[in-house]
């Protein structure tokens, strides 16, 4: 089986905003789900830019599996042997997943002479060979490379992927499958978890400008009524919504169970006694259901976020 990692060649367009969301929200979800909350906790360092480096005077054999074994020791992969070549292709890399316990490499021969960006390619090739030992993927092709690509950035290894990306006038490179504004949008979620700020690591500007906007993003998350972080158009809105259905259910006795009342928002009222309202965790994206009943403390049963709410 192999997989690739996409690069967007000089003077092609790159996609931007977050057209992937809801994959990248379903991906963080299932790593909670297959890795637990401790273990997706042991990984609240990320690569520092030191272990990445890749001065033009160094070998170039040497230094690609010393960042490859950057890459297998931060995930806690056995010290499996990883192969690694470099051909033209029009990927930025491809990895061969088989049982093991040699994994077989190649890198476009673009990186020969672009070293810097060696770390982003292997930390998607590597997070392939991690996911596949997970038994962890998702069906069909670009869902399954979005999954990559999110695990590579929530456990640390990705922001070098954003830092890959460049735009200007004259050229445009990007590396994997989000666009610039996911990869800053799963920083920041991750930065929310561990308190890092990967900010300072990014050598290019543009990088920096998608990871504010993503960052951006992520905080709206936490500010969807129920939760009490909420502004003041959210609640009355939300309030809205929850007459609405206290009405229907004295009028008609039920609720219909179909989309959430607020599609922005995610949240939806369900059930009759109580009146339940059900809303995405912030943090994993995981559906929490509590009753309607002023303020309240909600604990998601997946990622261990403990919430304040005003239902």
């Amino acid at each position: 089986m192999t997989r690739g990692c996409g690069v967007a060649a000089t003077g092609s367009e790159i996609q931007h905003g977050f057209p992937h969301l809801e994959t990248v929200r379903a991906a963080i979800t299932a790593l909670y789900r297959r890795l637990s909350q401790d273990t997706v906790g042991t990984f609240a360092l990320s690569v520092p830019p030191v272990d990445v480096a890749f001065p033009d005077e160094d070998d170039l054999y040497l230094g690609v599996q010393r960042i490859a074994r950057v890459m297998v020791r931060h995930l806690r992969l056995p010290d499996a042997r990883m192969i690694i070549s470099f051909r033209e292709m029009e990927h930025a890399g491809n990895v061969e997943l088989t049982a093991g316990p040699e994994y077989f490499i190649e890198l476009n021969a673009r990186f020969k002479t672009h070293r810097r960006d060696i770390g982003a390619a292997l930390a998607h090739e590597v997070m392939h060979v991690y996911l596949h030992r997970l038994d962890l993927a998702f069906p069909g092709t670009r869902d399954n490379e979005i999954l990559t690509d999110t695990a590579a950035a929530y456990l640390g290894a990705g922001w070098l992927l954003l830092d890959a990306y460049r735009e200007s006038s004259v050229s445009r490179q990007k590396l994997g499958y989000l666009t610039p504004e996911e990869f800053g949008y799963v920083l920041a979620k991750r930065g929310q978890v561990f308190g890092e700020d990967v900010a300072p690591w990014f050598t290019s500007p543009q990088a920096y400008d998608a990871y504010v906007k993503g960052q951006a993003r992520a905080r709206r998350d936490e500010r969807q009524p129920p939760l009490a972080a909420s502004g003041w158009t959210g609640r009355r809105h939300y309030a809205k919504d929850r007459r609405r259905a206290q009405d229907r259910l004295r009028t008609h006795g039920d609720l219909p169970a179909t989309e959430p009342t607020d599609p922005a928002a995610g949240y939806a009222f369900e059930g009759r006694d109580p009146l339940r309202v059900r809303f995405p965790c912030p943090v994993c994206n995981q559906r929490i259901r509590v009753p309607v009943r002023g303020a309240l403390r909600a604990r998601c049963g997946l990622c261990g976020t403990v919430l304040d709410c005003q239902t």
